[in-house]
């Protein structure tokens, strides 16, 4: 499955929806694209969404998008 991970870059400053990020993940669950986010970033994580198929073929007009591999 593939999740849409919303997050602040710096877990250190209070979030600010204008600097809110996204990646994109390959995992199982929710939970654990959100443990593999953990493990292998700092960043301060707002919201972890499945995608289904068809907006998973709406973000992949974006130029952008790439699938992150830890």
């Amino acid at each position: 499955m593939t999740f849409k991970v919303y997050y602040q870059p710096d877990a250190t400053k209070r979030p600010v929806r204008e600097n809110t990020q996204s990646l994109y993940i390959e995992a199982d669950s929710e939970a654990q694209a959100l443990l593999l986010v953990e493990e292998n970033t700092d960043y301060n994580i707002e919201f972890v969404e499945q995608l289904d198929d068809k907006a998973l073929e709406y973000e992949k007009q974006n130029p952008n998008f790439k699938i992150t591999k830890f």
